[in-house]
């Protein structure tokens, strides 16, 4: 098992949207789902710090989330553009292997 964290910070007035996008079923998850070795995504909401939220990315493997880069890359790019404007800041906290 291969996973990728990031962490946010989100304004209140974006968290639903940024929920909408970032969560299980929102629109990374369904891009990522494109694979058969995406295994999901966990969004936690920071218990003490309001709009705070960390995402938690399952692959089978490193060499899978590599190959999924690699062949979406120009989708990838696009998503994450348009969600810019959803977070006040992000930053990949690390890729682990479990």
């Amino acid at each position: 098992m291969f996973v990728v964290v990031w962490q946010f910070e989100v304004a209140e007035e974006k968290i639903a949207a940024f929920e909408a996008a970032y969560g299980a079923e929102g629109a990374w998850a369904k891009l990522f789902g494109t694979s058969a070795e995406y295994r999901g995504t966990e969004l936690l909401h920071d218990a003490y710090m309001p709009g705070g939220y960390v995402t938690i990315d399952r692959w089978t493997s490193e060499n899978a989330f590599r190959a999924f880069r690699k062949d979406h890359d120009a989708e990838y790019e696009a998503l994450d553009r348009s969600c810019d404007a959803l977070t006040s800041s992000e930053r990949r906290v690390g890729a682990f292997t479990v």
